[in-house]
C-alpha cells in the first residue's frame, strides 16, 4: 500500500506542468502609471514556486526593433522562492512585446532540462497593431487572435513557430493562473492540451476570467551537460493572455 501511494505522489507530481510566466499589471495601457511586469517559474493552476536564476535575456520588441532590458531587471522573492520584476511607464504608443528567454532549469525527475522562452502583450492607447509579427525567439507563439480586450468564452488561436517555422501538431499545454485557488475536478483537468494542425495552429476556447497560459512543447536541437552527461532540452513557446468577464 505504502508502495502504491508513493508511485501515485509521484505520478501526480509529474502531471505539474512548468509554466515560465511573465505577467504584468494590465494587458492593455491608458495612462502613464507605473506598471509592474513579474517573471516567474511555476506551476500556475496550484500556484506553487520554483526559484528563478536571473534569465538570459528580458526586454521586449516593438517596431521593428528589439530593447535588452535584462540589467533592469530585480529580484523579488514570493514564497520563498526567486523571482524577478520590471517596472515601466509607457509613453509611446505600441504594441509592446514583452519576452522572457529564461536561463534553462534542470528538472531531474524528467531528466532533461526545461527552457521556456515565453512572452506577453501589451497594448499601449489603443495602438491595435503588432501584435501579430514574429519577432525572431527560437521557439515562438505568434498568435491569430489579438491577444488583449478578450473576453471569457472567446477563442484564442495562435501559430507554433520553431526556429521561424511553423511547426505541425506541436503540443501545447495550456494552464489558468490560479490565485483564488479553485478547485479542479481531477489532477487531468489542470493542464489541458491541444495539438495544432499541420499548420502549427492551435485554438483553445478560454472558460474563465484571468490569465492563461499557452506552452508549445518541443524537443530542442541542443544537449546541456551536466555532472558530466548530456541531457536532453524540452523547448518551450510560451504566451500569456489575459480575459475579461462583461460588465
Amino acid at each position: 500500500m505504502k508502495i502504491l501511494l508513493f508511485c501515485l505522489l509521484f505520478i501526480t507530481t509529474m502531471l505539474q506542468a512548468h509554466f515560465q510566466v511573465i505577467m504584468p499589471d494590465n494587458d492593455i495601457v491608458t495612462n502613464t502609471k507605473q506598471q509592474n511586469i513579474n517573471i516567474l517559474f511555476m506551476h500556475p493552476f496550484e500556484q506553487t514556486y520554483m526559484n528563478m536564476e536571473k534569465p538570459s535575456y528580458f526586454g521586449y520588441y516593438l517596431d521593428g526593433k528589439k530593447l535588452n532590458l535584462t540589467n533592469k531587471l530585480k529580484s523579488i522573492d514570493i514564497q520563498n522562492h526567486k523571482a524577478w520584476s520590471y517596472s515601466q511607464k509607457f509613453k509611446e504608443i505600441g504594441d509592446y512585446q514583452f519576452f522572457v528567454d529564461p536561463k534553462p532549469y534542470f528538472e531531474p525527475s524528467e531528466g532533461k532540462f526545461i527552457h521556456h522562452i515565453t512572452k506577453v502583450i501589451i497594448d499601449a492607447y489603443h495602438a491595435g497593431e503588432g501584435w501579430d509579427i514574429p519577432i525572431g525567439l527560437k521557439a515562438e507563439i505568434v498568435p491569430l487572435t489579438r491577444p488583449y480586450g478578450l473576453y471569457k468564452g472567446n477563442i484564442f488561436s495562435g501559430t507554433v513557430l520553431y526556429k521561424g517555422k511553423p511547426l505541425p501538431s506541436a503540443q501545447v499545454e495550456v494552464e489558468h493562473y490560479n490565485p483564488a485557488k479553485l478547485k479542479a475536478p481531477t489532477d487531468m483537468h489542470i493542464t489541458q492540451v491541444v495539438k495544432a494542425d499541420i499548420n502549427g495552429v492551435f485554438h483553445f476556447v478560454m472558460p474563465k476570467t484571468g490569465w492563461w497560459g499557452f506552452a508549445a512543447l518541443m524537443k530542442d536541437d541542443v544537449k546541456i551537460k551536466k555532472n558530466g552527461k548530456d541531457y536532453p532540452v524540452e523547448l518551450g513557446a510560451l504566451i500569456w493572455i489575459k480575459t475579461y468577464e462583461m460588465q
